[in-house]
Parts: structure tokens; C-alpha cells; sequence
């Protein structure tokens, strides 16, 4: 039943010194409000770097190449090289491996306005690919269709511009397919426009970049067989790190390059990314526990003490209790009680105002993705399990906070009591 003066007694207890119960609450109050705050920090930022790589293949890597650091077979150090087109033919043949495997070239052509339609133009990135890059790197298709087969085999000019570079060069609306465009004084025509999925940047971002099929890019810029970059994935259930290294003992002996050579062929894998990217959220997790748990336990030792002081004060009152046949599991109930209520209470406005905060943050975030800015901090969100987990730890911690002032309370002798002054 609810026991009116249990709650009143309780009441009168912890606002007899309002000022001291304030200042001991808000050690708990500032415990899991942080607990809340580090935790939502911690899952804005993983939300943020996960959809931003979300649709990427993890079992990918990236090759390029870079200047020798051992002089080899004749071949002094320093030496600048380049991939080929053999060596896809010969790498696809060799490392089976290999799910995907395509090339990819770069060029600027000019530092301003390389390209341009009627009076508007622009700077872009210029990126030769073929047709299977997208499914290591995905895009989305705003207007028409990605590079096909048949523009890699005919060498076809046409192009692929990013959402950035269409809305630069047509109006609003504007069906860009089938117009032209001058690309460092060549004519392609615009087959489809792209939206990234992931903010993986690779030479530039993809919505400021112009593609066009590799083969014709190649012929076009005079590049003759040059390849600059690989991107490939390994097949279901093998390590991209096997298929890197043998990529590169490949092509180390096909390009008489030292095996010692670690400077010559640059990689990056992305599986290894993902790996440490988990294993950081991880740690940023088991620290944000540690440190607002222990900010929180700070609180609750505070609580303790206090009530500690409080049983001194009320020795008089106890000791009358004990005298006239209180039993002891009430006086226990009573002290416990009053820890509990303070730690709860506090603790419950510390959780609603931390989980306020960050639905104004995350409301933000939301008008500024609208806007067309790019956030790396998404929904920084509480999960329901850890704030029912704190409220938990939070009576617990009441009840720890009590129980030693309570034992306290306990062992006064009502003789002893009605003593004291």
C-alpha cells in the first residue's frame, strides 16, 4: 500500500538541507547524463562513417603505382612505371581468386574550364572506367545509364557526368541525355548522370567528375595502354590481403621490380579498413561505459556519504524509533528508500535531458543534410537496451548507495541515541 508518511518523512529528509541534496544529486544527474551524451557522440559518429561507406564492397583494394625505392636487374632507383592492359589480361588469367578486377585512369587537361557546354563551363576530374566498377564503388543513375560493354569495345565518346557537374552545366530539370559536351576539346555525349552512394573519394569527388569509357579515354588522351589504378574484389570467403599479395608478386616480376620493393606498389584494403574502423568503435564504446560509469559511481559514493551524514543528524531520531519498537527492516527500508528516490530522480532527469539533447542535435544534423551539406555525424541515437540498462544501474546503485548508511542507522542503541544531542 502507499504509505503516506513514508513518503512525506522521506520528503522532509532530503529537503531539510535543500542546498547539500542538490549538489549530491547532481553528481548522479551529471553521471548519466554524460553516460547518455558519450554514448549518442559515439553512435553519431559510427552512423556517419558507416553510411558513408555503407553500400562500398568490403572485400575490395586498391592498387597503383608509385616511383622504385631499390635499384633492380639493370634499373636504377627512382624509377617512374605504370601499369598496362596486359597485365589485367594476364592477372585475370592467373589469380583465380580475382571476382573483379578493373582499371581506372585520371586526368585533369587543363586547370580551368576543361569542360564545357555553350557558354558554361567548368573544372573537373576526368576518370576513365569500365562497366564493373560500380559494383566495388556504387553509384545511383539520376538521368540514363552507367558505361556498358559496348561503349569499352567500340570506344565510343560518350560520358557519364556527376550530379554536381550537371547541375552546373543544365538547367534545373534538364534532360542532359544525348546533349554534348567539350571535354578538353573533344566532343562526348552525355549518356547518364550519377549520385555517389558512399563518400569513398577516389582522384576527386564523384559528383564533380566526368567518366568515360577507359578504352576511349585511352585512345582520345593518347595514353596508349596505360593503366594508373586497379580496383578489384576477392572472391566469397577469400581475404582480399591473399589476392593483394599476389596481385603484387605478379606485377613486381612483370615490371622487373625489386620483391623487397615496398615503395613501388601502393595499396589500400579496404577489407583491413573496415577491420579497424570496428575495432575503433569498439574501444570508443567500452571507454565511453568505463568513463560514465565511473563518473556515475562518483555520484553514487557522494549520495552515499551524505546519507551517511544524514543517519548522524537523525541519531536522536532513530534511537526514539528503536525505543518505541521500530522494527530494524524499517528503519533499513527507510534509509535504503530515501538513497533510492535521490539517485532515481536525479538520474532520471540526467537520462530525459541527455536524450533531449540529442534529438535537438539530431534534428540539426537533419536541416543540414537537407540543405545539401555533407555531415559525417548521423542520428546520434540512444539504444533503448542501454537506457533501460541505466535506469537499472541507476537503482542499484540507489540501493548500494543506502545500504551502508543503513547498516549505520542500524547499529545505533536506542540508550545511546536518546543520549545524544
Amino acid at each position: 500500500m502507499f504509505d503516506i508518511d513514508r513518503w512525506n518523512e522521506i520528503w522532509h529528509a532530503l529537503t531539510k538541507n535543500k542546498v547539500r541534496s542538490l549538489l549530491t544529486a547532481f553528481g548522479v544527474f551529471w553521471g548519466i547524463f554524460m553516460l547518455i551524451i558519450m554514448s549518442g557522440a559515439s553512435n553519431g559518429l559510427k552512423n556517419g562513417i558507416v553510411e558513408g561507406v555503407a553500400k562500398f564492397a568490403t572485400n575490395s583494394a586498391f592498387i597503383w603505382t608509385d616511383r622504385t625505392s631499390e635499384p633492380y636487374k639493370g634499373f636504377t632507383r627512382g624509377r617512374y612505371w605504370l601499369f598496362n592492359s596486359d597485365d589485367l589480361v594476364y592477372l585475370k588469367a592467373n589469380v583465380p581468386e580475382l571476382e573483379f578486377l578493373t582499371p581506372k585512369n585520371f586526368g585533369q587537361f587543363g586547370s580551368s574550364n576543361n569542360v564545357i557546354r555553350g557558354r558554361l563551363s567548368g573544372s573537373y576530374n576526368i576518370k576513365g572506367d569500365y562497366p564493373e566498377y560500380v559494383k566495388i564503388d556504387p553509384y545511383t543513375l539520376v538521368f540514363g545509364r552507367w558505361i556498358n560493354e559496348m561503349d569499352i569495345r567500340d570506344r565510343r565518346k560518350v560520358c557519364v557526368i556527376g550530379e554536381k557537374v550537371y547541375e552546373t552545366l543544365f538547367e534545373a530539370k534538364e534532360d542532359p541525355i544525348g546533349e554534348y559536351l567539350k571535354i578538353s576539346g573533344v566532343y562526348y555525349q552525355v549518356v547518364g548522370v550519377v549520385r555517389p552512394e558512399t563518400r569513398v573519394n577516389i582522384n576527386g569527388r564523384a559528383e564533380e567528375s566526368v567518366f568515360l569509357p577507359f578504352t576511349t579515354m585511352q585512345q582520345t588522351f593518347n595514353m596508349g595502354d596505360q593503366v594508373h589504378f586497379m580496383a578489384f574484389t576477392a572472391k566469397k570467403g577469400i581475404p582480399v590481403s591473399v589476392v593483394e599479395e599476389k596481385i603484387k608478386t605478379i606485377l613486381k616480376k612483370r615490371h622487373s621490380i625489386a620483391p623487397t620493393d615496398t615503395q613501388a606498389l601502393q595499396s589500400v584494403n579496404i577489407e583491413k579498413q573496415f577491420q579497424q574502423i570496428s575495432g575503433l568503435f569498439l574501444g570508443i564504446g567500452i571507454l565511453t561505459w568505463i568513463v560514465g560509469i565511473g563518473t556515475l559511481m562518483a555520484g553514487v559514493i557522494g549520495v552515499s556519504n551524505i546519507m551517511l551524514v544524514i543517519v548522524r543528524e537523525r541519531t536522536k531520531e532513530i534511537g526514539v524509533q528503536r525505543a518505541l519498537g521500530a522494527r530494524p527492516s524499517t528503519i533499513i527500508s527507510q534509509i535504503m528508500l530515501e538513497s533510492v528516490v535521490l539517485t532515481t530522480v536525479a538520474g532520471y532527469i540526467g537520462l530525459s535531458l541527455g536524450v533531449g539533447l540529442l534529438e535537438l542535435v539530431n534534428k540539426a544534423l537533419e536541416m543540414q543534410s537537407k540543405g545539401g551539406d555533407e555531415i559525417f555525424f548521423r542520428n546520434p541515437e540512444v539504444n533503448l537496451n542501454i537506457a533501460l540498462a541505466s535506469l537499472a544501474v541507476l537503482v542499484i546503485a540507489g540501493l548500494f548507495a543506502g545500504s551502508i548508511p543503513a547498516k549505520r542507522a542500524l547499529s545505533i542503541k536506542p540508550i545511546e541515541a536518546l543520549r545524544e544531542e
